[in-house]
């Protein structure tokens, strides 16, 4: 089971986007989540400055009530 199986609902990234303004920020926060993998992503937050755009993002691997893969499989074997 991957470490990405075993996330309960999402993966928050927060970072600063050089970029026109906050509409086009937030496009290219989502384009930025697809391309890391992620198919479900919000932003939650995004704000003009400077150059650019400080923007926060969730990366949704599970959203609540969702069919979770971690209950679903045996877990690993640690032993050494």
């Amino acid at each position: 089971m991957s470490v990405r199986d075993r996330i309960l609902d999402g993966c928050d990234l927060e970072t600063f986007i050089v970029c026109g303004g906050v509409e086009e920020g937030k496009r290219l926060g989502l384009r930025l989540m697809a391309e890391l993998g992620f198919q479900d992503a919000d932003v939650v937050f995004c704000e003009k400055g400077g150059p650019g755009v400080r923007i926060r993002l969730r990366g949704y691997v599970y959203r609540p009530s969702a069919e979770y893969r971690w209950d679903k499989e045996e877990p690993e074997d640690h032993e050494v």
